[in-house]
């Protein structure tokens, strides 16, 4: 094990939740220890011996365990963990009994092995047990933490990479028209200022209002639309998308991106997108269907860096939950999402 599990509670040796939880843990177990049916009271012995359990207990979990075991040094530790359970076959037969029952056949015999050691080690396994239990659990917290905050700078690392994505392929575009001094270059201008608006300041968060992502692909396709102009044909249509529902945003974005770039790539003429979002309940459907000219050098059009950025967020913020189609023949490529949507 790491040296990082070996700094459970070093500095400050125990936390007030794991000092009640210790507490009421030695309690039901002195209960079982001491608790005899034919004889159903507690004495000073049974205190004093339990005492000297749970000192045991102590050194095994506070000491042993985070200086040896967790450090990966097994030989040492249950060396100790030997020393310390003959101490107490020790400290059991030749002080406590001599104290409690001097005078009697029980202080006078020393009994086998096996018979003090199924005496002492049930219950002195349980204490520390118990112990390695709650730093187990704490280790794996701090692991889940960490997985987290990995995974949203993860999130955040691809997230980044769409702006510049959609800004490059955007300027090229714009500069197109500029160059041609087309009266549509204001418009286009407008229309990118507003899509990369909301990309900038209200994408921040892992999920936002599914209506506004909605309306932001209409903005967006719009854009596309004017770069089109009158080379094909665009549809986009929404069925029964309800508000009180969440979705990761700029997913859905790059499929629609891909296929207005790739549509226009060695096809002058006859474009034809078709999109189409519904939602039924819970669940989300998208398809995004166009044709494109193959071009010499492109030998699919499913390997672009977006379309991999895409799958990857997919499978950080819908593990489980997505089913992702890409279908792609001689001139016709198909995207299908199903994806169960976050509830606001």
């Amino acid at each position: 094990m790491s040296d990082s599990f070996a700094c459970v509670k070093t500095k400050n040796l125990i936390s007030r939740k794991e000092l009640v939880f210790q507490i009421v843990l030695h309690i039901l177990v002195f209960v079982f220890y001491s608790f005899d049916r034919r004889n159903p009271h507690i004495d000073f012995y049974e205190v004093a011996s339990f005492a000297t359990f749970t000192l045991a207990a102590i050194i095994i979990g506070y000491y042993l365990m985070p200086n040896f075991l967790y450090k990966g040094k097994q030989i040492k530790f249950f060396g100790g963990v030997l020393l310390i359970v003959l101490g107490l076959i020790l400290m059991e037969e030749l002080v406590l009994e001599q104290i409690f029952f001097p005078g009697t056949k029980r202080a006078q015999d020393f009994p086998g092995v096996y018979y003090t050691l199924v005496g002492i080690v049930p219950v002195l396994a349980i204490l520390s047990g118990f112990k390695f239990g709650w730093d187990a659990l704490q280790k794996q917290k701090q692991i889940d933490a960490l997985q987290s905050a990995v995974q949203e700078s993860e999130l955040q690392f691809l997230r980044s990479q769409i702006n510049p994505h959609f800004l490059f392929n955007n300027l090229n575009n714009l500069y197109s028209y500029a160059l041609e001094n087309s009266p549509k270059t204001p418009e286009i201008i407008l229309e990118m200022s507003g899509v990369l608006r909301y990309m900038l300041y209200e994408c921040k968060e892992n999920f936002v209002p599914l209506k506004k992502e909605i309306e932001q692909l209409g903005n967006f396709i719009k854009l596309y639309k004017l770069q089109i102009e009158e080379r094909g044909n665009v549809q986009f249509k929404t069925h029964q998308i309800k508000s009180g529902y969440k979705i990761a945003p700029l997913i859905l974005i790059v499929f629609i991106e891909n296929a207005f770039k790739h549509s226009q790539s060695g096809q002058s003429s006859d474009i034809e997108i078709d999109i189409e979002v519904a939602q039924h309940g819970n669940q989300l459907q998208f398809s995004c269907k166009n044709n494109f000219a193959p071009v010499t050098g492109m030998s699919t059009v499913a390997k672009g860096i977006g379309l991999k950025n895409v799958k990857k967020r997919l499978q950080l913020l819908y593990p489980d939950k997505h089913q992702l189609g890409i279908e792609q023949d001689q001139n016709q490529f198909l995207v299908s999402l199903s994806l169960e949507l976050e509830k606001s």
